[in-house]
């Protein structure tokens, strides 16, 4: 038998042991006189290498192991959990979680989603791509993507390069009966880069993240890419303050998305804690666009079967035409605000944003340049200048200055700042250039506009 073949049987037996206990456990909540009971279980492993200038500098071997038990005595609720799945500890954490039901008070919106939602179909969505890779070799190619960016002219040091596969295991089981198996594998490889000396230096990276080793990029194509985006970034100036457009890079796109994200996810609504409350069916974009969810998709970075409620997911739009079609529930937000969930506790599932423009044409990433035709292309973004509540956007940034569709000279020490609800509106076009690297799918995103503050 291979070792991938005895990687997927001991895989399954592991999903099935902790199913059991699930299943165990909630059947002794519920004699224990718990209304609803579930449990959410997990065993995670990996191996993570990290070397610098030719030597290693780490290696780590993890088997991590959580068990969270939440159970309701009509509407109040407890929760505990444990890292240790031994018999003792287990029995504690039920203890411990029913005497806190015991002493809170009740919650209307508490209790299991309903029966009614959970999945019914589970299918393989081709998550689960054990790496056959040990500590030397681990090690051998670390070295090569590190010894592959350091040959360029002009890199004078290194922060080190990574590599790391893990593996996940998790069962989700609940009182209504529903007991969910997942598991899945990630796997990625970095590389950040020093250029310059005491004229100046520069530090940029690169990296790759995957379900499938076979899908890496190659690894002198990494190390490439890292010192390429490294010496670019040399010679950097700051801009005047002035106003101009502005294109996110895919990889600070998805930030944006997540600030959508944010600010209609059911928390922050049902606090009044956004600036898009009451907003559900109104226009937050340019009506040219649109964003779809698909939780089905083969491989996925965010590709789930069920949530972290055992809710069924399935393919569905957040904004479209511009419009904001829903909101992002779990059922305890949901019935906060008189809704129903929408199969997000947890989190969203492979979000899509739809390359295009007014005139509907979808462009690679020097389309874009050349649809700016002059303005700011930003690459990094720093800090936390992101209010939720009003949508004020203010981050120090870095990237390009751009002049007739093409890359004139690195720039740095700027502020870039806006409201998010004009930002989201001014969306001049969604590049093709899609960064799979994350569940947020997005090509690079044109601004009409932002303030640039600088010298």
């Amino acid at each position: 038998m291979s070792e991938i073949s005895s990687s997927a049987d001991h895989s399954r037996q592991e999903l099935d042991r902790l199913a059991q206990l699930a299943e165990d456990v909630v059947r002794r909540a519920r004699a224990a006189g718990a209304s609803q009971a579930e449990v959410a279980a997990s065993i995670d492993s990996g191996l993570s290498v990290n070397v610098r200038m030719g030597e290693v500098e780490t290696v780590e071997h993890t088997r991590d192991r959580g068990f969270g038990l939440t159970v309701y005595f009509g509407q109040r609720k407890g929760s505990a959990s444990t890292a240790d799945l031994h018999a003792d500890s287990i029995q504690a954490t039920l203890e411990q979680a029913c005497a806190i039901a015991r002493y809170t008070e009740e919650d209307p919106a508490s209790g299991l989603a309903d029966a009614a939602l959970m999945a019914q179909d589970v299918p393989d969505l081709d998550l689960w791509h054990p790496w056959d890779i040990d500590t030397p070799r681990a090690i051998e190619l670390g070295l090569r993507i590190e010894e592959a960016g350091r040959r360029h002219a002009g890199i004078s040091n290194s922060d080190g390069a990574g590599v790391q596969a893990s593996e996940s295991l998790s069962v989700y089981a609940n009182s209504h009966g529903f007991v969910g198996r997942e598991r899945g594998t990630r796997h990625s490889l970095s590389l950040s880069l020093i250029a310059g000396g005491e004229d100046g230096m520069q530090r940029d990276y690169w990296y790759d993240s995957v379900r499938d080793a076979a899908d890496f990029i190659d690894a002198q194509a990494l190390g490439d890419k890292a010192a390429e985006r490294t010496l670019a970034r040399l010679g950097a100036r700051p801009l005047s303050t002035r106003q101009c457009p502005v294109l996110f890079a895919p990889e600070i796109a998805r930030g944006l998305i997540g600030h959508l994200i944010g600010a209609v996810s059911g928390g922050s609504l049902y606090r009044k804690a956004s600036f898009l409350v009451d907003h559900l069916g109104k226009p937050v974009m340019p009506g040219w666009l649109n964003i779809v969810e698909r939780p089905r998709l083969a491989r996925g970075q965010g590709s789930g079967a069920f949530d972290a409620e055992g809710v069924a997911t399935r393919d569905s739009a957040l904004v479209e035409r511009g419009v904001l079609a829903r909101y992002v529930l779990g059922s305890y937000s949901a019935r906060k605000l008189g809704l129903q969930t929408t199969a997000n506790a947890g989190g969203v599932h492979n979000l899509i944003v739809e390359a295009g423009q007014e005139s509907g044409e979808a462009l690679d990433f020097q389309g874009m340049l050349q649809r700016m035709d002059t303005g700011l292309l930003v690459t990094e973004v720093m800090g936390q200048g992101v209010n939720t509540i009003t949508g004020d956007y203010s981050r120090g940034a870095a990237g390009f200055w751009v002049e007739r569709g093409q890359i004139a000279y690195p720039v740095e020490e700027i502020t870039i700042a806006a409201n998010l609800r004009e930002m989201f509106a001014g969306i001049v076009a969604v590049g093709a250039d899609v960064d799979r690297r994350s569940h947020l799918l997005t090509g690079s995103i044109l601004l009409e506009r932002m303030t640039i503050a600088g010298e």
